[in-house]
């Protein structure tokens, strides 16, 4: 078989000519039954023509031979119904040639018996014919794929997403079956471009856990005279990763997990999101440059919120000077407690400010509110009142205002805070206190009550600040 363009060889049931490129278009087979009804009407005529001439022969002994003109009007009429005959044929050809439901019906036809080559022309030639089917795009990439030929399948369905004029329902077919592709590699980088590329929000949110969008930053860049507390987000789930020195992100860089406090200086932060299928996200970047002679607030360990174990609430600066804290909900000031080290979480709801208070100005307040409930109905009081029990049963005090000689001194039983120790359970800690002539004095003895069972222990420290719990006699 030659190309009809440049004349070259070319092999047998190819579509285009491989040394000018020109595309090839096969013309349909007749129908069989055209084809055999056509053979047997110029077949019938011959033969009825040549009845005729035998006859007339026959019929008409003494005349030596038909005349010459009778025979050439014969031929003419025999001649002129080939030609009309082939006109009908040709018109038919012409007729289902452009017929773009021949043209489908026939690729199916060929589809079915498995000749992949003739079913692919004739869905190209209905293509011809009406450009902007898509179902026809779709019939034909199916035979491709039955063909094995995946890379027209895929060309298709990429030709079909990306047209404008597709349906929704059409629209997910086509991404559905091309995702299938890609998935079946192992390919999320892949399908993560294509699906961010459609800018189909219906799409995306559909095939989210294949999405990995670049983090978004929560503020924008620029020059800042304050702290900035800078909040990185990403859409779906999987980690975010980011740095702070202008090189780029990977998986080993840091990973997000509070805000970015943002101080003094200049700062390009870069992060990418890494979504649980491993697909990475394009780089963000924010360039900030923060110009503050404010001072910054304390960083607090713990965050406000309800709590039913004991924690200690520890500032976290590495520069801990200066710091001063309430518990009443009223802003810090140079009478305000001392922060000197962890604090244990009171009972019941508190609300801690602090603020860092240098040469008279007072800095950001770091505010966080607690709420603390043991999960016990034994109070601190009731713990007060069993060392005060076992004080008057061991002799130590004479009487309950623990009165302990013949001189108006007294001991006095104060809770101070509940604190686990040495994780074996959680203890209501009461320390014990001397009152004479109305001052009060702390006697440096402290007791342990387990705020479940109830049982008392005599607590102390040793060298190294570790808690030793003894039994009461």
């Amino acid at each position: 078989m030659k190309c009809p363009n440049c004349g070259e060889e070319m092999a047998e049931g190819t579509l285009y000519c491989e040394h000018c490129g020109e595309d090839i278009h096969i013309v349909p087979d007749f129908e069989p039954e055209l084809e055999s009804n056509l053979g047997k009407n110029i077949s019938g005529i011959m033969e009825e023509l040549e009845e005729q001439s035998h006859e007339s022969g026959e019929s008409d002994e003494s005349v030596e031979s038909v005349p010459k003109k009778h025979r050439g009007w014969k031929l003419v009429i025999a001649f002129l119904l080939l030609v009309v005959l082939a006109s009908m044929g040709m018109g038919i050809w012409v007729y289902l040639y452009n017929s773009e439901e021949y043209q489908v019906s026939r690729a199916m036809r060929y589809a079915e018996d498995g000749a992949y080559d003739r079913a692919i022309a004739g869905y190209m030639r209905a293509l011809e014919l009406n450009e902007g089917d898509i179902e026809l795009r779709f019939k034909l990439a199916e035979v491709y794929l039955m063909k094995g030929n995946k890379i027209e399948y895929e060309y298709l369905l990429r030709e079909i997403a990306g047209d404008k004029n597709a349906s929704e329902e059409q629209l997910d077919r086509a991404y559905g079956k091309l995702i299938a592709i890609y998935r079946a590699r192992e390919d999320y980088q892949t399908i993560n471009d294509l699906l961010l590329a459609s800018n189909d929000e219906n799409l995306i949110s559909t095939y989210q856990s294949y999405i990995a969008r670049a983090p978004e930053f929560s503020i924008k860049e620029g020059y800042y005279t304050t702290i900035q507390p800078l909040k990185l987000t990403s859409f779906g789930t999987g980690k975010i990763y980011y740095t702070t020195d202008g090189t780029d992100p990977d998986e080993n860089s840091n990973q997000y997990i509070t805000p970015i406090l943002l101080e003094n200086g200049d700062y390009c932060i870069k992060a990418v999101f890494v979504n649980d299928n491993g697909i990475v996200s394009d780089v963000a970047v924010g360039e900030y440059h923060i110009d503050n002679d404010e001072i910054p607030a304390p960083e607090i360990s713990i965050i406000g919120g309800e709590y039913s174990f004991p924690m200690y609430i520890e500032v976290l600066n590495e520069d801990k000077e200066d710091i001063y804290y309430t518990t009443d909900g009223s802003d810090p000031t140079y009478f305000s407690s001392v922060y000197t080290g962890p604090i244990p979480m009171p009972l019941g709801k508190t609300v801690y400010k602090f603020a860092r208070i240098v040469d008279g100005v007072t800095g950001n307040i770091a505010e966080e509110v607690y709420k603390f409930e043991l999960n016990t109905d034994y109070t601190p009081a009731e713990a007060v009142e069993g060392i005060l029990q076992y004080y008057i049963d061991s002799g130590r005090v004479r009487d309950r205002e623990g009165h302990f000689n013949e001189s108006e001194d007294m001991y006095k039983f104060y809770y101070q805070y509940v604190i686990n120790i040495n994780e074996i359970s959680d203890f209501y800690v009461i320390s014990v206190y001397q009152s004479s002539n109305g001052t009060l004095t702390r006697t440096g003895t402290d007791y342990a009550v387990n705020v479940y069972t109830k049982e008392q222990f005599k607590l102390q420290q040793d060298n190294q600040g570790r808690y030793e719990l003894t039994a009461l006699e």
